[in-house]
């Protein structure tokens, strides 16, 4: 392609301005704050892919709490019941039938995976009911518990809220009430609601009620039981699991209390109050559970004495550019700073401590965890170690903390590191586990360990912060954005998330996709395990929905911007996974389905589970192995890398269509060939014929008929794939005008559901486009109107996406701002910029930054939109680095919402077809080369 010089000329000084601009917008590429993290979705992650932690910068108390990605619950197991598949023809039988109840009660019973095994629980009880643990009878009204401790009543969110944190065990509690004299003669309701787990409530000695389970406990005490005056109330409960003790209601306006039948609680005695308390047991057996979760480590805590002298000048920050927290403040004339980073080349979370002032550091470092079965201990005068076991698992890990001194003098006391009068203070944080791989447990905590500190020997500290920059900026550096400047970059991050819902302050939505990218980049690198749930970062023992690999869209959505984010790299944790998951998921085809290739249901763990989990009206569900093969196409789509599709992706992606070749069966009424038993994930139950499987398995089907198109292989499977495609059931507009969610037409328009998976072929698949079915294409975006916008964070994200798809920039808008709006109780984001659900779940960030790159170019339909989805309130903007499919590399200038400069860089050369309003060309491209185009693309 020719241009003029003259052009040539203007271009080149449109792309020096770009570069101007995006160097110039440095400065927003920071988190601050004018405080300490006052909780954990306040502090600042660091993670370098194996090793994350949260820095919460208190100025006299500081805490890292910290993360070993392969520290789990559980263990190497069969996860598979073995002769599910006799069972599936009556399953589909029944859903054919129209039995849903039916095909749901036996697939419950007979179909869905194995558990993990459970602990003696009878005995158990059995052991405290009888006093084991405790000395005489605490139900008993001349019980003597004056030295016992006190705490409050009731905590819906358990007792681990309000003092008990991470125990699991038998806890008796004690509380009296003043009967008045006209109650005596009545019975009365003792109203408690929910209790966790189990309990058995006693008034005076006797036993007025006992309940194992959700329901809710309302007890009439008889009136033969009641004494005018005092009377005592003594609970033992039982907690197995996650969040224990007296709950009481989630409303807390309504009270739990006393009061005589036919009256209510405003009638009667609060129990809103503090209760004594007196642990029995914390040990209780262990519960059954369908998948692992992931683990806490622990805390790095740092104590200074600054004798309550008076603090100013704090800031927290988190520098995204080199990813390097710091924490500095002044006191007593004295300016401190922590900077804070996460080393991948030296495997070790580090804390360098530094004073404006000679001998003016002083503080005490310890090591803790969560971990009941944990022990620190002193290894040599400048570290400690602390040592884990997981609660029932095969898991235990090794940390160790080091401290390296400028001047100044260093003891070891009661396992605690003690600085005095030191110049600058390093602290190394190293830690691993005895995982070797899901089916491996053989390995040594302190392998990692002494790699770690064999890489630091010899290096500063300085030296040491420059090689982390230089690997972190390899992949940070690949990509810039600047969407403009505004007063409110001046703000605190807190603030600026305040005001951000009525502010104009389009470079916090570059801040927002920074962030992402930072994100995953710390979560995962090359070699480790792909990132979770939560990432790498989570602080509970029981943490939601485990903080494991949820695979009906979170695992999926985790790495959604890593190629047109220019992190391409980073996908490498998630395809060793698909590996892993194909292997133990060609057990599960043949056991559940007697079916050649791979399956995977809707959640695994460490351990690669594949068999359905939790329920049957939810857990059955079969495409998540075709919904992960879309990832390996999609690299190949983006990077052009022939030998990776060879030898990775298409016997990865063959496999998985094998299994529906040999799992979809025609549907007796319409005749096509449909996938069951599955679920519209987590809406409407089991079902026969989901739209959301058949976008999938087609586009699988069609990905590997182009695949071996590329690789001149398996023309006769392709042949086989296409007949089964002309078989599928397709996508269907329902009687509302919608895209159909299942094989009938039965959507409900006032169906709210935080999932929209019908629209899984709009995206992130391209079943459903523009150019292909344009009347599909707005039945699709009816469906997300009927849906609406309101949802939890990970679903606002996705529909942020899906408006892109429809070209609506500005509904796209509306949606990142409920996504980056304070959190509060609902939806949107933590003080961190988390996404919140709630809780905390990293994939909303990570469908956030897609969608808000999906604004700006989009390549799906086979060419290169420039800007499709462009919305007023980013009316101008630079990026440099953005990835397109077909082995492209975007960068645009676009100023008042019109592309001014666009320069396309080809890695493998070949046709590149652009696309800009009304505006189309087709480059003929050469590897290496780059082409400058104009609003006219020429």
């Amino acid at each position: 392609m020719m241009i003029a010089k003259k052009k040539s000329l203007l271009l080149f000084t449109l792309f020096l301005c770009l570069a101007g601009s995006l160097a110039a917008q440095e400065g927003n590429h920071n988190l601050w704050y004018k405080k300490p993290a006052g909780k954990w979705t306040d502090a600042l992650p660091v993670g370098n892919g194996r090793l994350g932690a949260m820095i919460f910068g208190g100025v006299e108390k500081d805490q890292l709490q910290f993360n070993e990605e392969t520290l789990w619950t559980g263990k190497p197991r069969n996860y598979n019941r073995k002769g599910a598949s006799k069972y599936l023809p009556e399953i589909r039988k029944l859903l054919f039938d129209g039995k849903q109840k039916e095909a749901e009660t036996l697939a419950q019973a007979e179909f869905m995976g194995l558990q993990s095994e459970a602990g003696d629980r009878e005995s158990w009880i059995g052991e405290m009911k009888a006093g084991k643990g405790i000395s005489g009878n605490p139900a008993t009204f001349t019980y003597d518990d004056k030295l016992w401790k006190t705490i409050k009543v009731p905590a819906y969110e358990g007792w681990e809220k309000v003092g008990l944190e991470n125990l699991d065990g038998a806890v008796w509690f004690r509380t009296t009430i003043e009967v008045p004299k006209d109650w005596i003669g009545k019975d009365l309701v003792l109203d408690l609601n929910k209790i966790f787990d189990q309990d058995f409530t006693y008034l005076n000695g006797s036993l007025i009620g006992q309940t194992a389970g959700t329901e809710a406990r309302k007890y009439t005490v008889p009136a033969k039981l009641i004494k005018a005056g005092k009377n005592v109330i003594a609970i033992q409960v039982f907690n197995f699991y996650d969040r224990g003790g007296i709950g009481g209601y989630k409303d807390t306006t309504k009270k739990i209390g006393v009061y005589p039948v036919g009256s209510t609680i405003d009638q009667g005695i609060s129990l809103v109050k503090e209760w004594k308390y007196k642990i029995q047991n914390d040990a209780p057996p262990a519960v059954p559970q369908y998948q692992a979760s992931y683990q806490p480590f622990g805390d790095v805590n740092l104590k200074f004495n600054y004798a309550k002298s008076t603090v100013s000048n704090y800031r927290r920050s988190l520098d995204l550019k080199t990813a390097i927290a710091k924490t500095a403040y002044r006191v007593n004339g004295v300016n401190y700073q922590r900077t804070y980073l996460a080393s991948e080349p030296n495997q070790a979370i580090i804390v360098h401590l530094t004073a404006d002032k000679k001998a003016a550091i002083n503080f005490v470092a310890s090591l803790s965890s969560v971990h009941q079965n944990s022990a620190v201990k002193t290894l040599d005068k400048n570290t400690i170690s602390l040592s884990v076991q997981v609660k029932d698992g095969a898991l235990m890990g090794e940390s160790r903390l080091t401290a390296v001194l400028k001047n100044g003098s260093i003891k070891i006391i009661d396992n605690q590191i003690h600085i005095q009068n030191a110049d600058e203070v390093t602290l190394y944080l190293t830690a691993g586990t005895n995982f070797v791989n899901a089916n491996d447990v053989s390995g040594d905590p302190k392998t990692a360990i002494t790699q770690a500190l064999s890489s630091l020997k010899g290096k500063t500290y300085a030296e040491v912060e420059q090689q982390h920059i230089h690997e972190y900026q390899q992949y940070y550096n690949t990509f810039q954005v600047d969407f403009g400047n505004d007063e409110n970059e001046k703000l605190p991050t807190d603030e600026r998330l305040q005001q951000f819902a009525t502010a104009n302050d389009p470079g916090f939505v570059a801040l927002y996709l920074q962030y992402g990218r930072y994100l995953l980049i710390s979560s995962s690198r090359p070699g480790t395990q792909p990132a979770n749930l939560q990432g790498i970062w989570n602080d509970l023992l029981a943490p939601p929905w485990g903080s494991k690999y949820t695979t009906n869209i979170n695992m999926e959505m985790n790495y959604w911007p890593a190629e047109m984010l220019n992190l391409s790299a980073l996908n490498d944790p998630l395809f060793q996974k698909i590996k892993g998951l194909a292997k133990a998921g060609s057990v599960t085809a043949k056991e559940y389905y007697n079916a050649q290739g791979w399956v995977l249901h809707h959640n695994t763990d460490l351990w690669n589970g594949t068999s359905p989990i939790n329920a049957s009206n939810h857990g059955i569900w079969v495409t998540g192995g075709g919904w992960l093969s879309q990832h390996l196409w999609e690299h190949y789509l983006f990077t052009q890398d022939r030998k990776f599709l060879g030898k990775e992706a298409y016997p990865l992606m063959k496999q998985a269509a094998l299994f529906f070749e040999d799992f979809l069966v025609k549907d007796p009424k319409t005749g096509w060939l449909i996938s069951t038993p599955s679920n519209s994930p987590e809406n409407g139950g089991m079902v026969a014929g989901p739209t959301m499987d058949h976008q999938i398995i087609r586009s699988l089907f069609k990905n590997c008929i182009a695949a071996a198109q590329v690789l001149n292989a398996d023309e006769a499977f392709s042949n086989t794939l296409q007949q089964k495609i002309s078989q599928l059931a397709p996508n269907q507009i329902g009687k509302y005008g919608q895209l159909q969610e299942w094989l009938q037409d039965q959507d409900d328009t006032t169906n709210k559901h935080r999932h929209v998976s019908h629209l899984w072929g709009v995206y992130p698949g391209s079943d459903i486009t523009w150019d292909q079915d344009a009347k599909m294409m707005n039945a699709a975006k009816q469906s997300l109107l009927y849906r609406g916008d309101e949802a939890t964070g990970w679903s606002l994200a996705w529909k942020i996406n899906f408006w892109a798809r429809f070209k609506d920039g500005d509904h796209a808008m509306k949606l990142i701002k409920m996504l980056m709006k304070p959190a509060g109780n609902g939806a949107g984001s933590y003080v961190n910029l988390f996404d919140a659900h709630p809780p905390f779940q990293i994939d909303g960030n990570f469908g956030g930054a897609a969608g808000i790159a999906e604004m700006i170019v989009q390549s799906h339909q086979g060419y290169i939109d420039v800007l499709p989805a462009l919305p007023t309130a980013i009316p101008n903007g630079n990026i440099r680095g953005l990835k397109a499919r077909g082995g492209f590399e975007v960068d645009l200038k676009w100023t008042n919402g019109k592309l001014d400069f666009l320069q396309i860089k080809s890695t493998v050369g070949g046709k590149c077809k652009v696309k800009y309003l009304g505006n189309e060309t087709e480059i003929e491209t050469q590897a290496g080369e780059s082409y400058k185009l104009n609003r006219d693309l020429k």
